[in-house]
C-alpha cells in the first residue's frame, strides 16, 4: 500500500504544479481571447490531435505497452527487452509520420466533419483548418513521450513522466505573451505554442531514457513479438479509448451548432473538473497500472484485489469532498479565475452552468479511471470495450434528449451520466471476472467519508455569499477564496480524522516520516 500511494503521491504533486500551469494558461487565453471565434478554433484545434493522442498515445497504446512491457522485465533479460523496445519505437515513428502527413492534406474534410456549424462563417472555419495544421504534429512526439513514459513508469520511475505534461503548458503561456501580440492573427501564437510543447516534452525524457539504459534507437522489425502483442492488446483498447473520445468529438460535434462560446463554456469548466481529476483519479491510475500488471503477472489475484481495494479507497475519499466543493464555489471560482479581459460576467454564468454538469460525474470519471486497468493488467480489453460501447451509445441519447432545454449545460450532464453507467458496469463485471468484493471496512469509511464531505459542505454553504460580493477587489477575493478552500479542506481532514478514517491517518503518517527525514 505504501509503494502505491508513493507513487501516486509523486504523480499527483507533479500533476498539482502542472494543474496550476495550466490555469495560469487558461487564465491567460481568457483574458487575451475570451469566448469568441478565435478561442472556439483554438480549442477545436486542440482536440482533434488530443483525440488522437488519447487514443492512440496515453490511451490505448499505453495500457497495451505497459503489461507487456511488465512481462519482458520480469524474464530479466535487458537485451530482449531493449530490442522490443527499439522495434515499437521504430513502428510508432513511422506510422505516426505518415498519419500526420496523411492528415495534413486531408485537414479541410477533417475540420468540416468535425465542426459542421463552423461552415456557416468561412472566415471561422479557415482559421480552425490553419490553426489544426500546426498543432496536429503534436500527436507524433507526444506518442513518443507516451512510449517513453511507459518505460520509466515501469522501472517505477514516476517524476518525471509526471512532471513532462508541465512544459506544453510553458509552452503556450509564452507564446501567448509574448509571441501572439505580435502576430496578424494572435491565434496562431498558441497553435505554434502547441507544437513547441510537444518537441520540449519529449526532449526532457530522453536523458532519462539513456540513463536507464533504455534509449531510442532504430530498429525495423515490424513482425517482432512485442509489436504482435501490444497490436492485439491495443485492437479493442483503441476502440473502448475512441469510445470516450467519440463522445467528447460529438459533444464538439453538437456544440458547434449551439450558440457561439458553447464551445469555449464547456473547455473552461472542463479545465476545472480535469484539476482534481489529474491530482486523484489519473494519478492513481499512472501508478496503479504498474502495480496491477505485476500481480497480474505473478498469478496473485488476492493481490490484484488488494491493490484495486486500494486505490478505490482513496480516489471515494478524496473525490467526494472535491465534487462537492467544485459545485458549490463553481461561479466563484470561474469568476476568480477567468473573468476578465475578454471573459465576460455573462461568460461566467454560462461556463459555471457547464461546470455544475461535468461536476456531478467527477467522481465517476476517477472510477473509470482506477478501475478499467484492472482489467488491462489481466489482459482483457475486450470487456471495457463492451461498456464503454454502451455507455457511448447511452450518452449520444443523453445528449440528443438534454441539450434541447439545457443547451451546451445538457452535453456536459449527459458525459456524467454515462461516466456513472460506465463506473457501474465496470466494477460489476470485474466482480463476475475475479470475484472482486470491497474488502472489510470499504462501506464503513464509504459513510464516513459522506458524513465528513456533509460537514465540509455546510461551511461552504455559509461562505459563497461572501465570495459572490462584487465589490471586493482582486486581492481580497483571492484572499477570501483562498482562505475558504483551505478552511473547507482542514474541516474536512480534521472530521475525518476525528472519524477514523484510516487513509487519513495513513496519509499523516507518511507525511510525518517525511518530516523527519528532512
Amino acid at each position: 500500500m505504501h509503494s502505491l500511494l508513493r507513487s501516486a503521491g509523486v504523480v499527483s504533486f507533479f500533476t498539482l504544479l502542472s494543474r496550476i500551469l495550466g490555469f495560469a494558461r487558461d487564465v491567460v487565453i481568457a483574458r487575451g481571447f475570451g469566448a469568441g471565434m478565435g478561442a472556439d478554433a483554438f480549442i477545436v484545434a486542440l482536440k482533434l490531435p488530443n483525440f488522437l493522442r488519447r487514443l492512440f498515445a496515453e490511451g490505448a497504446f499505453s495500457t497495451a505497452f505497459v503489461p507487456v512491457f511488465s512481462d519482458y522485465m520480469v524474464r530479466e533479460d535487458r537485451q530482449e527487452t531493449h530490442d522490443a523496445v527499439k522495434a515499437v519505437f521504430s513502428m510508432l515513428l513511422v506510422t505516426l509520420t505518415l498519419l500526420v502527413l496523411a492528415c495534413q492534406l486531408l485537414m479541410p474534410w477533417l475540420i468540416f466533419l468535425l465542426a459542421p456549424g463552423f461552415s456557416d462563417n468561412p472566415e471561422k472555419i479557415q482559421l480552425t483548418i490553419d490553426l489544426t495544421r500546426i498543432t496536429f504534429p503534436y500527436i507524433l512526439f507526444i506518442a513518443l513521450v507516451a512510449l517513453a513514459g511507459g518505460i520509466l513508469n515501469s522501472h517505477n520511475r514516476f517524476a518525471i513522466p509526471a512532471a513532462t505534461p508541465m512544459l506544453l503548458n510553458i509552452s503556450l503561456i509564452g507564446c501567448a505573451v509574448f509571441l501572439a501580440p505580435h502576430l496578424q492573427e494572435p491565434t496562431t501564437g498558441l497553435a505554434i505554442g502547441v507544437f513547441l510543447g510537444g518537441v520540449t516534452q519529449l526532449a526532457l525524457q530522453w536523458p532519462a531514457l539513456k540513463q536507464i539504459g533504455m534509449g531510442f534507437q532504430w530498429r525495423w522489425d515490424p513482425r517482432h513479438p512485442a509489436i504482435k502483442r501490444i497490436l492485439q492488446l491495443m485492437g479493442p483498447s483503441v476502440l473502448g479509448v475512441s469510445v470516450a473520445q467519440i463522445n467528447l468529438l460529438f459533444d464538439l460535434f453538437l456544440a458547434s451548432w449551439l450558440p457561439q462560446g458553447s464551445i469555449s463554456y464547456l473547455y473552461y469548466a472542463d479545465r476545472l473538473v480535469e484539476f482534481p481529476l489529474g491530482l486523484v483519479g489519473i494519478a492513481m491510475a499512472t501508478a496503479i497500472l504498474p502495480a496491477l500488471s505485476a500481480r497480474a503477472a505473478a498469478g496473485d489475484i488476492d493481490g490484484l484485489h488488494e491493490q484495486l481495494n486500494t486505490g478505490l479507497r482513496f480516489t471515494l475519499m478524496l473525490n467526494l469532498p472535491a465534487t462537492a466543493a467544485l459545485i458549490l464555489l463553481r461561479e466563484p471560482l470561474i469568476s476568480f479565475l477567468f473573468e476578465r479581459g475578454a471573459f465576460t460576467a455573462e461568460a461566467t454564468r454560462m461556463a459555471a452552468q457547464a461546470l455544475l454538469a461535468y461536476g456531478v460525474g467527477l467522481t465517476f470519471y476517477s472510477l473509470i479511471k482506477v478501475t478499467a486497468p484492472a482489467f488491462y493488467a489481466l489482459k482483457d480489453t475486450r470487456t471495457p470495450v463492451r461498456i464503454a460501447i454502451f455507455a457511448m451509445i447511452s450518452n449520444m441519447v443523453l445528449n440528443l434528449i438534454l441539450m434541447g432545454p439545457l443547451q451546451h449545460a445538457g452535453l456536459a450532464l449527459a458525459t456524467s451520466l454515462s461516466a456513472l453507467l460506465n463506473a457501474g458496469l465496470l466494477l460489476f463485471m470485474l466482480h463476475k471476472k475475479t470475484g472482486f468484493v470491497p474488502l472489510p471496512g470499504f462501506w464503513v469509511m464509504c459513510v464516513k467519508t459522506i458524513l465528513a464531505t456533509i460537514v465540509m459542505a455546510a461551511l461552504l454553504t455559509i461562505m459563497v455569499p461572501y465570495l459572490e460580493n462584487d465589490a471586493l477587489s482582486l486581492t481580497s477575493r483571492s484572499l477570501l477564496l483562498t482562505g475558504v478552500i483551505i478552511a473547507a479542506a482542514f474541516m474536512y481532514f480534521a472530521t475525518a480524522w476525528l472519524l477514523g478514517i484510516p487513509e487519513v491517518k495513513l496519509i499523516q503518517t507518511i507525511v510525518t516520516r517525511r518530516k523527519k527525514i528532512l
